[in-house]
């Protein structure tokens, strides 16, 4: 997927309205999981990422800042993400704990 003429998310877009459902892509540009919550705002946002799993069942939360994710809208407006981590990588992380 070419990532290059997708528009950045603004700071002001970084709560749940905007993110919740989003899918996160790795650097290969595979599903490597999705947003499920939001920590904070701005700068200071905290995503959960829902890693692994199938339909939904099983699957790990973990944390990561809004640093660690590229977040952007597609040609159609589609909120997505794309991050350096792997799938491996954010399910060796620790469990997120609402």
């Amino acid at each position: 997927m070419d990532h290059s003429r997708h528009i950045p998310l603004t700071s002001q877009d970084l709560n749940e309205a905007v993110l919740v459902n989003a899918p996160v892509y790795g650097a290969d540009d595979h599903k490597v999981g999705t947003i499920s919550h939001v920590h904070g705002a701005g700068a200071q946002t905290q995503i959960v990422v829902d890693v692994g799993g199938f339909l939904g069942l099983g699957a790990k939360p973990v944390l990561i800042g809004a640093d660690q994710i590229n977040l952007m809208r597609d040609e159609k407006g589609e909120v997505h993400g794309t991050t350096s981590w792997t799938k491996e990588q954010l399910e060796d992380m620790p469990e997120h704990k609402h």
